[in-house]
């Protein structure tokens, strides 16, 4: 036997190997959660108003993801945030608080790390609540901003800064997928298709629309399938990429919508999301 095939067996190991060991199996063995932080907050003065942003970062814990996506809301959002889900799930976020209205005092530091420590817990509570943590409003709260800043960039053609924020919102998407639906992601990755094709590079434009393809299928969500599968043909044959099976599921799809779908474009269905 070569010494590459042999796996120790537990006498042979020391005790300090056998402790490793036994922490990597509970590393991989812990269950996945989210955690929240909100390390900072910054004053903003405008002409006619002034107001504090508070950065809000989303992590995944028993993950050696490091990348920090941070996203900025101001206390308004969180109320507004808070008021949609007491509409839809008032009984079961009877004892979960916002951290309460200042009358005055709202730019005194002290309040501001108080509220900010506020936010963070109150982020913990709404995941922690089973209901508010699979409802598509949470994912909202973390990108609908982003979403419609990304989509202003792209129908101004600026494909660079859209594709900057849609990555943001990708990996914010990502860390949230295990409690929420597969077609979380399908704006996303259509609108970094589209971005990457106006940005000349094709293999990552292939790539995106390519990776929410199954997604697009299994759910039957017809309405990205076919620009989709038509930009994964156009791509495939400018990349040297096998396409027929691609092209003969676009032509079953095409004659199966005949008369009954008005045809766009992928870049023509992307830029009417979020107006």
């Amino acid at each position: 036997m070569e010494s590459s095939d042999y796996v120790p067996s537990s006498s042979s190991l020391t005790t300090k190997e056998l402790q490793q060991n036994l922490k990597l199996v509970k590393r991989r063995d812990r269950p996945i959660r989210l955690l929240f932080d909100i390390p900072s907050a910054r004053i903003v003065e405008r002409a006619l108003s002034k107001y504090v942003l508070y950065k809000v970062v989303v992590m995944r814990s028993g993950s050696f993801d490091n990348i920090c996506l941070p996203v900025e809301r101001r206390y308004s959002d969180f109320c507004r945030f808070h008021h949609k889900l007491q509409e839809e799930f008032s009984e079961e976020l009877e004892d979960v608080l916002l951290p309460r209205k200042l009358l005055s005092g709202n730019f005194d530091p002290e309040n501001i790390v108080e509220r900010r420590l506020g936010l963070r817990d109150y982020l913990a509570k709404l995941y922690a609540t089973r209901c508010v943590r699979y409802s598509p409003r949470f994912p909202e709260f973390f990108t609908e901003q982003e979403q419609k800043r990304a989509h202003s960039f792209l129908r101004a053609g600026q494909f660079k800064s859209a594709l900057d924020e849609l990555q943001l919102i990708l990996g914010i998407q990502e860390r949230m997928e295990p409690w929420q639906s597969a077609t979380l992601l399908v704006p996303t990755l259509c609108a970094m298709a589209v971005c990457y094709r106006d940005l000349e590079e094709p293999e990552q434009a292939f790539a995106a629309a390519h990776r929410v393809l199954p997604t697009l299928r299994r759910y039957k969500v017809d309405k990205y399938r076919t620009p989709v599968l038509e930009m994964l043909v156009d791509l495939g044959y400018q990349l040297g990429k096998p396409v027929a099976q691609l092209q003969d599921e676009l032509t079953k799809l095409r004659d199966g919508e005949r008369g009954e779908v008005s045809y766009c474009s992928l870049k023509e269905l992307v830029v009417q999301e979020f107006i």
